[in-house]
């Protein structure tokens, strides 16, 4: 893990995420659509269908049987371990924003989580009374001053903007999992990992379907006021009208 957070490993994220960016500004055409707020619609409407036939296909499939087969505990012990695994990341951002009380308490989840807690498989840090914040680069980027650049919509990813694109890409080269050797364990825990979470989405996917006329239209506005709120720690200031 020499290269953990090495500044060769975020240049590389940064180039991925770059070029991920341009690549879709060029098929977009790089031309402003209709709505300011989401610039590349089209783009981002072709990628969302894309995404949903994987979803439907494969992806949603598997997370029903994983949620329907693996017992709770191990469900709930496997969510553990990652979230334990991102507490790291955490409180490098908290820090990284100035929020030094909030990085202690990051740092002290992780060690507490993967010493009493038996590598992050049980929360014992919450039952302590640590709050498990929730900080990445893309806001990180944001508090230092970065505008969002546009909306976008990438397959698997989800919905993003052109600044938390950037963020992702960072955030794969800080991610503890992508050390994890011999390789087949790693993709192994990365396929798991992208169940676990899509496992923990299939409650909201009825409300989705029964609350929005335009699925895709619903998700992006949600994505928009979330990061909005998590950007500002749950206080956002009033928009202009």
């Amino acid at each position: 893990m020499t290269d953990y957070l090495s500044a060769s490993g975020l240049r590389g994220a940064l180039r991925w995420g770059l070029g991920a960016v341009v690549g879709a500004l060029i098929c977009s055409g790089a031309v402003a659509e209709d709505n300011p707020r989401d610039p590349y619609e089209g783009f981002n409407r072709s990628m969302f269908a894309v995404n949903e036939a994987i979803d439907k296909y494969a992806l949603k499939p598997v997370a029903q049987v994983y949620d329907n087969t693996v017992p709770l505990p191990v469900k709930a012990s496997a969510g553990n371990f990652f979230g334990n695994a991102g507490d790291l990341w955490i409180g490098v951002n908290s820090a990284l924003q100035g929020k030094f009380g909030d990085a202690g308490v990051d740092f002290g989840r992780l060690l507490i989580n993967s010493t009493v807690g038996i590598f992050g498989l049980f929360d014992v840090a919450s039952e302590l009374g640590l709050e498990k914040h929730d900080e990445d680069f893309g806001q990180t980027m944001a508090v230092w001053g970065a505008g969002d650049g546009g909306y976008l919509y990438w397959p698997l990813i989800g919905p993003r903007n052109v600044r938390d694109t950037v963020g992702f890409a960072v955030g794969i080269y800080a991610d503890p999992v992508r050390y994890i050797r011999p390789v087949s364990v790693r993709n192994g825990m990365t396929a798991l990992r992208l169940v676990d979470v899509r496992a923990g989405l299939l409650p909201a996917d009825k409300v989705v379907e029964e609350a929005a006329l335009d699925k895709y239209a619903y998700v992006r506005d949600a994505y928009m006021q979330r990061r909005r709120n998590q950007i500002f720690d749950g206080r956002p200031p009033r928009l202009d009208d």
